[in-house]
């Protein structure tokens, strides 16, 4: 190969590159968990239910949650002022800005959010009312990447005992 080649197949190389790396950030749509997690949230937040990933909610949605946690969904879920502080700023700066979540769901609930809908339209209601899985807000019982953002449709496991009635997961 002639030097005049390689360097048209060098830049060519670097925007494939490119292009692929944006093609697989922008395909996670922000619902991984950032690197950055404080060890507050989960040792607050993920003590009770999943540690769900800042990029799942607008960034409105995550601060009505931090400024009203004495009324966490029926719980008091109070912090110390400093950890809300702490917390409140990795949510917001780690929130999720792309389309799908660019509406604040019902009540701030990722589960009652349009793309929560769409993903799990196929799941029958009793699904979410077996013993193993409890709500559909229990992301781990079947998402086994859950704890990292990672809903990949490859890492569905479902309990035992649970049947979807189909073999046709999530679907975009």
């Amino acid at each position: 190969m002639n030097t005049r080649s390689k360097r048209l197949i060098r830049p060519g190389l670097a925007v494939l590159l490119g292009l692929a790396a944006l093609g697989a950030a922008h395909a996670d749509g922000g619902r991984r968990m950032p690197r950055d997690m404080p060890q507050a949230y989960t040792a607050e937040c993920a003590a009770c239910h999943t540690a769900y990933s800042p990029g799942l909610l607008p960034a409105r949605s995550w601060q009505r949650i931090m400024t009203g946690l004495d009324k966490h969904y029926g719980t008091d879920a109070s912090l110390d002022e400093a950890t809300v502080r702490q917390l409140s700023t990795w949510l917001q700066a780690n929130a999720g800005t792309y389309k799908r979540v660019n509406e604040e769901p019902p009540q701030d609930r990722l589960t009652r959010s349009a793309w929560f809908a769409r993903k799990h339209d196929d799941i029958p209601p009793s699904v979410w009312k077996h013993a193993a899985i409890k709500s559909p807000a229990n992301c781990g019982a079947c998402h086994t990447g859950a704890d990292r953002g990672d809903f990949d449709d490859d890492n569905i496991r479902l309990p035992a005992g649970v049947s979807l009635g189909l073999r046709r997961f999530w679907h975009d």
